[in-house]
């Protein structure tokens, strides 16, 4: 619970100001009396008793008001999280070559790229206690989502990752380097990176032997994923009267440099040929040892301001219609 412009309040502190300045402010008695000594002594009695009602039913809506102009909010907040976890940055190819539908998904022909998306939610889904981030690839890299523990903003991210969205190539080595550097400052005692593709390195600027130097340097354990059928893979393609056609295209993963990899800095590469090896691959993955770490968690804000602002239009509504009807004062 907190208040968005809490200084708004000290506006309450003239709210006795303005009735005063107001009940000083009436006007003039249309009709004048020499001497009030003999109606003073009359005690009230009916509605006179009540028109009291009158400004503390506007003192309070304006009280409402200034409330509900500071904004109290519940439900976001920034607390320290402490957990058992790792953190673990995601690195997926969305190169070309991750529309060949040699995948299935509910039993339907999948492309690689959709049936990682609903593999790495499952991933996700067991991994409560860890910040995990995403950087996607081809023939450079784009850090999707840095490190966090709101796994829906994660797998918003991952959804809309598209074939498409990043020049075609294939640059393992930078995506591994742009990983890396999303964990090098991380306190964490376990830092891992997945790295997923279907191809040969063929571009970037870092070599994947040099990359995995570095990653080595800085304690950080790679698995890396070589995804694909053997020999040739089913790629879409639309023939000349718009129908979707599959054309053989030779699968090259570069299972050596991939291997080279893990091996440097104490992973392990694994072959998907399939969905159910690549699920039984994130599942292996899974099995990785926990750390504690402490990490802030945001949540989102509820705005309470109409429960201020609504009541206090009801009661300036009631005072109005008082003030015209029984509590009426004639002239």
């Amino acid at each position: 619970m907190r208040l968005h412009d809490p200084w708004l309040l000290a506006l309450i502190v003239i709210v006795p100001l303005l009735l005063w300045l107001q009940r000083r402010g009436r006007r003039e008695a249309a009709v004048r009396f020499p001497t009030l000594t003999l109606v003073r002594g009359i005690p009230y009695t009916g509605v006179r008793r009540w028109r009291w009602l009158l400004p503390a039913l506007r003192g309070l809506a304006v009280v409402l008001l200034i409330i509900a102009l500071a904004r109290p909010q519940k439900g976001k907040a920034e607390s320290a999280y402490y957990g058992k976890g790792i953190d673990i940055m995601l690195a997926v190819d969305i190169s070309g070559s991750m529309l060949s539908e040699d995948f299935t998904l509910n039993g339907q022909r999948a492309s690689r790229l959709d049936v990682v998306k609903s593999v790495v939610r499952d991933f996700v889904a067991g991994r409560g206690g860890d910040r995990i981030g995403l950087v996607l690839f081809s023939a450079r890299p784009y850090a999707q989502c840095p490190l966090t523990l709101d796994h829906g903003w994660l797998l918003q991210n991952l959804a809309r990752a598209q074939i498409g969205m990043i020049e075609d190539g294939t640059a393992i080595g930078s995506a591994l380097a742009t990983a890396a550097g999303r964990l090098e400052h991380s306190d964490a005692k376990s830092k891992v990176i997945i790295l997923l593709t279907d191809g040969q390195n063929n571009a970037g600027k870092i070599s994947p032997a040099t990359a995995a130097d570095a990653v080595k340097a800085l304690g950080i354990k790679v698995y890396t994923i070589g995804a694909g059928t053997r020999g040739l893979a089913p790629f879409p393609a639309r023939d000349i009267f718009g129908n979707k056609v599959y054309q053989p295209i030779k699968v090259d993963v570069d299972e050596d440099t991939l291997k080279l990899i893990a091996q440097k800095t104490g992973g392990t590469y694994f072959r998907a040929t399939d969905t159910a090896s690549l699920q039984q691959i994130y599942t292996d993955i899974n099995r990785l040892e926990k750390t504690t770490f402490s990490a802030p968690r945001y949540l989102d804000y509820t705005e309470l301001y109409p429960w201020f602002a609504i009541p206090a239009l009801l009661l300036l509504g009631a005072e109005a219609g008082l003030g015209h009807t029984r509590l009426r004062k004639l002239p």
